[in-house]
């Protein structure tokens, strides 16, 4: 068994590298064993607007060079430290530890990539003489930076997402200010930390955790911030939307992706793929299989198969490298999951594998026969639930995934290139995945959703990067 550190955390909001010193503070506690994990101290509403005036009053300019510099030292501090960050990561979002060193090794490539892009020249020419109107000219586009982004970022990947916003950010020159979640602060934290230690200038970078009033509503309503960066609940991003004003936003949002199995489906493929992309994470990934759609010609088969791998998801402490399956975010998240199940089986549905809840902890569970208008399937489940249900033809399956109120991902299996690229075309999703589960992607690929999953605006590396600057025209005789 890998040894968790058990001592506490002192963490602490900055304000531009400073530290905050206030009476009040978040305590953090592990979802498994309600263990005090670590403390924060809170900022407040003036410490917020503080962070903006440092931001702004302070500002930097850094080169290209400087600026592939510092976030590739983060990437090498981040490896000389992984484990103590892949400790963290379990013991505060009670994931199991093997899936925290998957993020860390995730939140390395977001780093690599970001400091990559920071050696490319992503500006454009364009010679005017090449029409009747046109003179001998030449346009030039370069990049500049915003003048203050806000970034807010959700539990579930508590390292990763953090990354995923600043790191972007940071590569076109744009100062931040980050909170993040109340339930996993202390990656945060400490992502934060390595960033002053690797050279970042310190106006560049706050973290600050408090009251919803005093810092993520503060920050959206804020003329002096350009952009909002939230990956989080469908709630929380549409007030978002209606309350920032006349500033950039970028929604991640929720998800409610399906893993279709067609009839010449790899079967092996398909209970390998329907696992990992159910249970992984606890479930609790927006691009999770949170449907799995079978055709019903082969379902009695895949379910058989399907529920004898899902036995190898052992559920229980997360520190022990055996275990697959660590908690969900807290006891009542598991409490809400479980009622999800138990009023599908109320509607017929049937439980297969699993259900049980301890704590914290949920049982990966299988349920057959699942109700299209089923809860767990109309909304999103966020945790280890694999509901299954089964469709006729390809028809049935389009209009079957489709009909959701969001759009984030899907996976298809089937060696039919017809059937692929008419799930290309016909679902109404932002990213579609051929054999594979929904969630795949790269680092510095384009992500993101549609519907309620988001605004269609894309994250990924190098699409963030362009979110979070702005185009520079210019022109000169030639």
């Amino acid at each position: 068994m890998t040894e968790i550190s058990t001592e506490v955390i002192q963490a602490t909001s900055y304000v531009a590298g400073t530290p905050i010193h206030a009476s009040q503070v978040l305590e953090v506690h592990s979802p498994y064993d309600n263990r005090l994990v670590g403390t924060v101290t809170m900022a407040s509403a003036e410490d917020t607007q503080n962070a903006i005036k440092q931001a702004l009053e302070n500002k930097v300019s850094l080169t290209r060079y400087e600026r592939y510099q510092i976030l590739d030292n983060v990437r090498k501090l981040l490896l000389e430290r992984k484990e103590e960050f892949a400790q963290t990561i379990c013991a505060e979002a009670g994931l199991a530890i093997r899936e925290a060193h998957y993020e860390t090794g995730r939140a390395h490539d977001v780093l690599f990539f970001a400091a990559s892009e920071c050696l490319k020249d992503d500006g454009q020419i364009f010679s005017c003489d090449i029409s009747p109107q046109g003179k001998a000219r030449k346009i030039f586009t370069q990049r500049e930076p915003l003048n203050l982004a806000a970034c807010i970022t959700p539990f579930n990947h508590p390292l990763n997402q953090v990354l995923h916003k600043i790191a972007p950010a940071l590569a076109a020159g744009t100062p931040v200010i980050l909170k993040p979640s109340e339930k996993t602060p202390l990656s945060a934290v400490k992502i934060t930390e390595l960033f002053y230690e690797a050279g970042l200038p310190k106006s560049m970078l706050s973290v600050l955790l408090g009251k919803t009033a005093d810092v993520a509503e503060a920050l959206v309503k804020d003329p002096r911030i350009d952009i909002v960066s939230f990956t989080g609940s469908v709630a929380v991003g549409k007030r978002i939307a209606s309350t920032a004003g006349y500033k950039k936003v970028i929604l991640e949002l929720g998800g409610n992706s399906p893993l279709i199995i067609m009839e010449d489906a790899d079967m092996d493929k398909a209970v390998l793929l329907a696992a990992e992309g159910s249970f992984r994470n606890s479930g609790q990934r927006c691009t999770a299989v949170k449907r799995i759609l079978v055709h019903e010609k082969i379902k009695d088969e895949f379910v058989t198969r399907f529920v004898e791998k899902a036995k190898e998801y052992n559920c229980g402490d997360p520190a022990d490298p055996e275990t697959k399956v660590g908690t969900v975010i807290d006891e009542a998240a598991a409490t809400h999951l479980e009622s999800v199940v138990q009023k599908a089986v109320a509607q017929g549905a049937k439980v297969l594998l699993g259900g049980k809840r301890t704590g914290a902890l949920l049982e990966p569970t299988v349920i057959d026969d699942v109700p299209r208008d089923a809860e767990m399937i109309v909304k999103e489940s966020f945790g280890p639930l694999a509901p299954i249900l089964s469709f006729k033809d390809i028809d049935d399956a389009i209009a079957l995934a489709n009909a959701t109120d969001f759009g984030l991902s899907s996976g298809i299996v089937t060696n039919n290139m017809a059937y692929a690229i008419r799930f290309i075309k016909e679902l109404k999703t932002g990213t579609v995945n051929i054999n594979e589960v929904p969630g795949y992607r790269i680092e510095c690929s384009p992500f993101g959703g549609i519907k309620d999953s988001g605004l269609g605006i894309k994250e990924g590396v190098i699409e963030a990067i362009k979110c979070f600057s702005y185009v520079k025209t210019f022109s000169m005789p030639w």
